[in-house]
């Protein structure tokens, strides 16, 4: 349920499960963690079957545990983390616990008929940990509260607007939109795209320096 194919430096991650809404169990979070975790290339692209990106999490397994699982945090620091160029093309809906491996993308692609919400007020959970501040972060903080507290459904326009999703694709071209952004990171030297990405979340790696003429004044 969890199809992974590489080509050129590209890894595709595709979520397969379209009659169930893309609805994650333990086993494809685990398969997805790997899939992550173990890629060495440019650029990685998350996306899913059918139209939409996921549900979030498996309704029965949730009620078995799954909602509170470490594995959505893995996942996402898994994302996070990564030296490749991240990004998620959403094909449709981004739903609950879905929404962790998004933010942690580094850019978000969708289809113009996407909808977002994280309903765990409703449903009795918290959201997992990091999700709140990466929300926040992209969207700000009354924004973010709109989402998580008043549980609000935002139309694609609208995420565009908040700084949710940074670009709307029609359906057909969203995994050739995907591959055009990933190819400069594909082309670049790895120092340098791991150098990019540290600098982006404002840290720093060993080795990589920025130019004199580049540091800010």
């Amino acid at each position: 349920m969890i199809r992974v194919a590489d080509e050129g430096g590209l890894r595709t991650v595709t979520i397969d499960r379209p009659e169930k809404a893309n609805s994650l169990t333990g086993d494809m979070l685990e398969a997805l963690v790997e899939a992550v975790a173990g890629f060495d290339g440019g650029a990685l692209v998350l996306t899913g079957a059918g139209k939409v990106f996921s549900a979030g999490a498996d309704l029965d397994e949730a009620k078995a545990g799954l909602a509170t699982s470490p594995l959505w945090e893995r996942l996402s620091h898994a994302v996070a983390e990564s030296d490749a160029l991240t990004v998620a093309a959403l094909n449709g809906t981004l739903a609950g616990g879905a929404f962790g491996m998004a933010l942690a993308c580094d850019l978000r692609i969708a289809v113009p008929g996407a909808k977002f919400f994280y309903p765990v007020m409703k449903l009795g959970y918290l959201p997992q940990p990091s999700d709140p501040a990466r929300l926040a972060a992209l969207v700000g903080r009354g924004r973010a509260r709109m989402i998580l507290l008043a549980a609000q459904k935002i139309e694609a326009d609208e995420a565009v607007a908040w700084g949710l999703v940074d670009r709307l694709v029609e359906p057909e071209a969203l995994t050739g939109e995907a591959a055009a952004l990933c190819a400069a990171a594909m082309a670049a030297e790895p120092k340098v795209r791991a150098g990019i990405k540290a600098m982006c979340r404002g840290m720093t790696v060993p080795g990589v320096t920025a130019a004199a003429g580049d540091l800010p004044s």
